[in-house]
């Protein structure tokens, strides 16, 4: 009676195992932080006239929203696929668990999310479909071939995580000095954050083949780009406040962003044993932030009269 009571929890602990690597593997957690970035920043930066009411019953958004999702999914598990030696040695807790399920499964799970959400996109419209599709092959692509080239990893990766914010802006033809601004300022962060990773995984990168600025130059080359990236974000973010004012969270938000793009500066520059991984974790926070401070201030601008 014991045994089979050890038995199931050992069959219960496996198959635990099994989902943790699937959700891991898909990357379920940067799925679900990027789908609140899409809402947030669908309803409250690209779309200015629709009412509240008006965007929960629009089903064409919620819709291409969901196709931009099943895609990222699917894109994060091919990534994973094609990284799996790499991220034994930079990834070992990931892999461990991933290892509980078969990598076929893993390839099933692709086509599926990917089948699934060409579809939901050709019952849009057929550029919708084209969109997609361009997306999954350049998820695809990326995997394969790019990540390993030299600089042009970095710019499509950076690029692919935007790719879904410029469907909704184009859905809702919403097209600002503000919104050009705040794209260019993400597009810069997000660079600094997937250099600054290039630099924690600069060997593993050189014994697998990935080119990087830091295992191709030196570390101290990669963090002098960092830096030029840390600046250009700094003058992105006063040409924003200018314009903008500081009348508004977002505002504030990017006021207090120039302390910490100084502090990522300084601790680029000091380069002691964990400030590339404090650098990496606070701006990767900070962007998290950028969400939340989006969210407040469009809720305090459309809904100010009910606060």
């Amino acid at each position: 009676m014991s045994q089979n009571i050890q038995k199931r929890h050992k069959n219960l602990a496996y198959r635990l195992n099994q989902l943790m690597g699937f959700i891991l593997g898909a990357r379920f957690f940067f799925v679900a932080l990027l789908t609140f970035a899409l809402y947030v920043s669908t309803f409250f930066l690209f779309n200015r006239e629709e009412s509240f009411r008006a965007f929960v019953f629009d089903y064409h958004a919620h819709l291409i929203i969901l196709c931009s999702v099943l895609s990222i999914l699917a894109g994060g598990i091919i990534n994973q696929f094609y990284d799996r030696e790499k991220d034994q040695i930079t990834k070992p807790f990931r892999s461990r668990i991933q290892s509980f399920l078969k990598q076929k499964y893993f390839l099933y799970a692709y086509i599926f999310l990917n089948a699934l959400g060409l579809t939901i996109a050709f019952t849009q419209s057929w550029r919708v479909f084209v969109f997609f599709l361009v997306y999954q092959f350049l998820m695809w692509f990326y995997s394969h071939k790019i990540s390993k080239v030299l600089f042009l990893n970095n710019l499509t990766f950076v690029g692919l995580t935007m790719y879904p914010f410029f469907g909704m802006l184009v859905y809702y033809r919403t097209f600002t000095l503000k919104v050009f601004f705040m794209a260019i300022f993400l597009f810069l962060m997000l660079m600094i954050i997937d250099m600054t990773k290039d630099l924690l995984t600069k060997n593993a990168d050189k014994v697998f083949g990935y080119k990087t600025i830091a295992n191709q130059f030196s570390s101290k080359i990669a963090r002098q780009v960092i830096i030029v990236f840390c600046l250009m974000a700094f003058v992105v973010s006063l040409i924003i406040i200018k314009g903008i004012g500081l009348q508004s969270i977002m505002a504030w938000y990017f006021a207090i962003g120039l302390f910490v793009l100084i502090l990522s500066i300084f601790w680029l520059f000091r380069n002691h044993n964990n400030d590339k991984v404090t650098t990496l974790s606070v701006l990767k926070l900070w962007i998290f932030f950028g969400i939340l401070a989006m969210l407040f201030d469009g809720i305090y601008s459309r809904f100010s009269w009910a606060i």
